[in-house]
């Protein structure tokens, strides 16, 4: 879908959609409970689809009543007969955190699965799996876009290294709860994107799992085993992630109120409105994004109209494994744009200009943060801006571009 921009001010209250990143965590808990449990406030993403389809091919059933999900859970435990049942084939579409999550869900539950996925999915790294897989004599072979696990976990010490992706930690939290004994997850570097934990920690807590975790730093994990998830009735909050950009679009000078946030959620994106806070002030301003890899696309439209002023965002290096590399796509889009950008190996430097050019057409790299960028940055170009890809969004907003119009924003669409 080709999309042209036409400046013109945001204006209105808009509340950010369900978070993605809390669904996942509902629907895995939900899936691997005993009984049947209610999920509220479910946008149906492209992302969600790809883990629905998983958990149901895992073996747990599904029923919707408007924006609610009843969910008929798998009973998952260490005695299961699912196990003895051959692999399932699951489908990951482009999701990186269903990807990552059910790989160990899927050997505790089934003894291992045949894993499949769309655009860069299959090339985004998972060697902490492999290196522990190598030392718990679990088979594994990665061919031809297709990933295939088979074998048992077992209870033990589980090592790996935390500033990869906070996705490995998560799968195994859900995972080790359900083998017949105790285990250790241990992180061998500090943890990045710690939040993302909390939030897996505390919907395992309203599913009934418990999982005791050490003052250590890094902090240590100890599942203990023979657990069963019991079912709930949970609502999912607003997303922190997508208030980004219309945090952004108030920046930018844009009469956007936001509403609907959870103020004290467990979501590290939260964060967000401190970084509003500090990018309004004056001087040369340095942010660790390393805790919040997917704000840096609104983060960077902000700092290109930040006036006159220095942005660094720094330790982002795991943001070229995204759905596109996403320094390169932030740069690229900008730069195109008017922004004064420079790319580096792990950072990006902004210095902040009065207005962006526009008049060319961009491309959304099939990444939805990419394109929302654009969106947001359009609306202080002097010419309109011809995006293709807009339709990427479904991955994770799929309403952005009528919400995009509601407030004001001018569209048209082409082929």
């Amino acid at each position: 879908m080709t999309l042209t921009i036409t400046p013109a001010k945001l204006s209105g209250t808009v509340t950010p959609p369900p978070s993605k990143s809390q669904a996942h965590r509902f629907l895995i808990a939900a899936a691997l409970a005993e009984g049947e449990s209610v999920i509220h406030d479910l946008v149906m993403s492209e992302d969600i689809q790809a883990t629905l389809r998983c958990l149901e091919e895992l073996g747990a059933a599904f029923s919707w009543e408007g924006h609610s999900l009843y969910i008929l859970g798998m009973a998952a435990n260490p005695m299961s007969p699912l196990r003895r049942m051959a692999l399932p084939h699951l489908d990951c579409g482009e999701s990186g955190s269903t990807l990552r999550f059910l790989i160990p869900i899927a050997l505790a539950v089934r003894g291992g699965g045949v894993f499949t996925g769309h655009g860069r999915l299959m090339e985004r790294p998972q060697g902490p799996y492999f290196d522990l897989f190598r030392q718990k004599g679990v088979f594994y072979e990665q061919k031809d876009r297709v990933l295939t696990v088979q074998g048992l976990l077992t209870p033990g010490e589980y090592a790996l290294p935390g500033n990869v992706s906070s996705q490995f930690f998560t799968g195994l939290l859900y995972a080790l709860p359900l083998l017949d004994g105790p285990s250790v997850l241990r992180p061998t570097t500090p943890l990045e994107s710690e939040g993302y934990l909390h939030m897996t920690l505390q919907a395992m807590a309203q599913f009934g799992v418990e999982l005791p975790v050490s003052l250590s730093l890094p902090p240590h994990y100890h599942p203990q085993g023979n657990q069963t998830y019991r079912p709930a009735h949970v609502t999912v909050e607003a997303d922190w992630s997508q208030a980004g950009f219309w945090y952004a679009a108030r920046f930018l000078g844009n009469a956007v109120t936001v509403q609907g946030l959870n103020e004290s959620s467990a979501q590290g994106d939260r964060v967000i409105a401190r970084q509003l806070e500090a990018l309004q002030g004056p001087g040369e301003l340095e942010l660790d994004v390393s805790g919040c890899p997917d704000l840096v696309p609104p983060l960077a439209a902000m700092a290109a109209l930040r006036t006159g002023e220095t942005t660094r965002l720094t330790n982002a290096s795991r943001l070229r494994m995204k759905e596109s590399d996403r320094l390169a796509s932030v740069t690229a889009v900008l730069t195109a744009l008017g922004a004064d950008i420079e790319e580096g190996p792990d950072f990006l430097t902004i210095r902040g200009r009065e207005t962006l050019a526009g008049g060319v057409s961009v491309d959304s790299f099939n990444d939805h943060r990419i394109a929302m960028m654009t969106a947001i940055a359009a609306t202080r170009c002097q010419q309109p801006v011809t995006l293709t890809g807009g339709e990427s969004v479904n991955k994770s907003y799929p309403d952005f571009w009528e919400e995009y119009q509601r407030l004001g924003g001018k569209l048209t669409c082409g082929t």
